[in-house]
Formats: C-alpha cells, structure tokens, sequence
C-alpha cells in the first residue's frame, strides 16, 4: 500500500475518472446504462469536492464518491458513499479498504457520526469488504431494481463512525 496515495479529487483528475468508470462499469454492480465515451464524469450533482481518489504509479486507479445523502439540517450528521471503483489492474492492493478509511476520516473531519451505503445483493464482493470495514446490514429493499431479466434487492449498510 505503501505506492498507493489516496487525495481529494480535482477537476483535471476527470478524464482518467472518466474512462475508469467506463471500464469498472458492470451490469452485476450498476442500476444505470454504462455511460457513453466522452460523457462529463463532473457535473452539478457531482463535484470534484465528493470524490476520493486512489493513485498507484502516479495513475488514478480507484475512486470513492462521498456525501450528505439529503442536504437538509436533519440529516447533516451522515455521509453516504454512493460509489466505490477500482480498476482490475489494480485489484487486491487493498486499495478499496483505503479509500472507505479515508471516507471514514473524512466524514469525521465534516462532523458527520454515521456512514451508510447501498450495494446490490448480486454484489457479494463488496458486502464481504464493507463487512470487513465494519458495516452491518440495515435494512433490505426487496426487488427495488430490474436488472438483466431479474428482481434484485438493494440493501442498507451502515455504521456509527
């Protein structure tokens, strides 16, 4: 891990994003269509300011997008990573659990006391890796997507930080 740096994002990190979405998208962790090439990784509901970045050899390798779920007083205690990719080539570094410490550190450095998620229940992989990092599953919602011909659950993971 010791080549691995994990930092904020910044908007000169978007074409490498870019393409490391395109080539991390799968129709067994994805609900959206692969976005097409050339489409803006940074937008108006997606700021460079949410993404933690993974780098290995000077190249991005890995992200982790990481914000208020609800932008309403009530909820300013909880951060939410809503996305989490690592690029094949840079599979088993530990690269993932990095960047969820990382989230956790940054989510205390913002106040925030409880961090959740959502993984599909076909996401096995990244069950056992938030498990891992010390997530519990919360809640179940039962056949909230239709993906490639079949009903699939999306589940609440969570934990107090």
């Amino acid at each position: 891990m010791s080549d691995v740096r994990i930092r904020a994002a910044i908007t000169d990190d978007e074409p490498a994003l870019s393409e490391l979405v395109r080539r991390t998208w799968s129709p067994a962790t994805e609900i959206t269509p692969q976005p097409p090439a050339g489409e803006p990784f940074f937008h108006e509901a997606s700021r460079p300011e949410d993404y933690l970045i993974a780098e290995l050899d000077d190249r991005v390798v890995a992200y982790l997008r990481l914000v208020q779920p609800i932008p309403v007083d009530s909820c300013a205690h909880v951060r939410q990573i809503q996305g989490l990719a690592v690029d094949d080539t840079a599979r088993h570094r530990g690269i993932a659990t990095a960047l969820i410490t990382a989230a956790i550190t940054e989510s205390r450095r913002q106040h925030a006391s409880r961090l959740t998620l959502r993984v599909l229940s076909t996401n096995l992989a990244a069950q056992r890796l938030y498990a891992r990092t010390g997530f519990t599953l919360e809640g179940t919602l039962r056949n909230e997507y239709y993906l490639e011909e079949k009903f699939v659950d999306d589940l609440l993971m969570a934990q107090q930080i």
